[in-house]
């Protein structure tokens, strides 16, 4: 499949929206090196340092900074570019941001999917459609049950239910236009994301790496909120392996999750425990929770679908994610060649 898969994506137009952000740059680089011709759109990138700056993504793709909320601008690079496949990576991310600006958040996860699925029915030239979600789209009442793809959607912060919204909007444009079309669209639903290069606030990873960078107690909000945690590169080859193959058949199109198995489905402490172990340096942790917003106590994710549909099974456990992230983020702060680093964990993963 890795190598089926490098021969597909060499030389394909791909718009990648979200592209200068943490999964997005990912993403990019992985195209890239397996000689796409990438397009992004996205803003500029949202943390200092980036990703995006430290691959030095600009020079090898066409970056274009532009707000997902902005139809006219993203229409414009759909008549410019053409691209066959799209990547719909664009959002506000974060729980907590969701409750300080929820109007921009239902804005971007909403609207900005409304834009980029109507730009696609205009287009022609759109054979592969994926619009990225989260674990975080189905109603969670806290039965730690790990959710499956026909259970009910609606997220309960202004994040959860923007997304849930965005693959709703996905949905009805699936039937109401796109099945008529030569068209494949999925939505994939995947867990938390962890990996060097990360830099955003109130993420577990990052925070700790701040942390240990400063020499400072990591701070722990809630240790014992359960997510399925998993290496940013696991559902990166989940998208691009689904976006490929309903390209080449409409059948395989559909709604996935994508995260890891059940045992990795660990605790926020646990995550830091491990970091700290991996850091060495006497790193410790600390809890204060600080009353913040209401946020999931347990979210788990049944991957049967995709693992049944695609062959698919996740290649690293939460331990070996959260070492090569430590092992990441102590190159960078040893000033390493970071574009090798990266490209030597890609090539793990994708053998590129």
């Amino acid at each position: 499949m890795k190598y089926e898969m490098k021969e597909f994506y060499k030389d394909k137009k791909i718009l990648v929206t979200g592209h200068t952000g943490f999964k997005g740059s990912y993403l990019c680089q992985i195209l890239c090196n397996m000689g796409a011709e990438v397009i992004g759109y996205g803003l500029k990138p949202p943390t200092t340092p980036a990703l995006f700056d430290i691959l030095d993504l600009e020079k090898r793709m066409t970056s274009v900074i532009g707000d997902i909320r902005d139809f006219e601008k993203l229409q414009n690079v759909f008549e410019k570019y053409q691209p066959e496949i799209v990547f719909h990576l664009a959002a506000q991310p974060i729980v907590r941001e969701s409750y300080v600006n929820p109007m921009y958040t239902y804005e971007t996860n909403v609207m900005g999917t409304v834009h980029i699925c109507e730009c696609v029915r205009k287009s022609n030239c759109v054979k592969s459609f994926l619009n990225v979600t989260t674990d975080k789209v189905y109603e969670n009442q806290e039965t730690g049950t790990p959710f499956t793809e026909d259970m009910p959607l609606d997220g309960y912060d202004p994040y959860s239910n923007s997304k849930s919204c965005s693959e709703l909007v996905t949905h009805s444009y699936i039937h109401s236009f796109f099945d008529d079309m030569e068209l494949a669209v999925s939505t994939a639903r995947a867990g938390n994301v962890i990996g060097g290069g990360d830099f955003a606030k109130d993420r577990i990873v990052p925070d700790c790496y701040r942390a240990a960078s400063q020499g400072k107690k990591i701070v722990i909000r809630n240790p014992y909120s359960v997510r399925p945690y998993q290496h940013v590169l696991e559902p990166l080859y989940v998208y691009m392996m689904i976006a490929m193959k309903q390209y080449e058949d409409k059948a395989w199109q559909g709604f996935y999750n994508v995260g890891p198995d059940d045992v990795n489905c660990i605790t926020t402490g646990e995550v830091a425990d491990c970091f700290c172990d991996s850091w060495g340096e006497n790193l410790a942790w600390e809890n204060q929770y600080d009353g913040g917003p209401h946020e999931a106590g347990c979210l788990k994710l049944n991957c049967d679908k995709v693992k049944k549909q695609f062959g698919w099974c996740p290649k690293w456990n939460a331990t070996e994610a959260i070492q090569m992230s430590v092992t990441w983020y102590q190159a960078y702060h040893d000033g390493a060649d970071m574009i090798a680093i990266t490209n030597k964990q890609i090539g793990e993963m994708f053998d590129v």
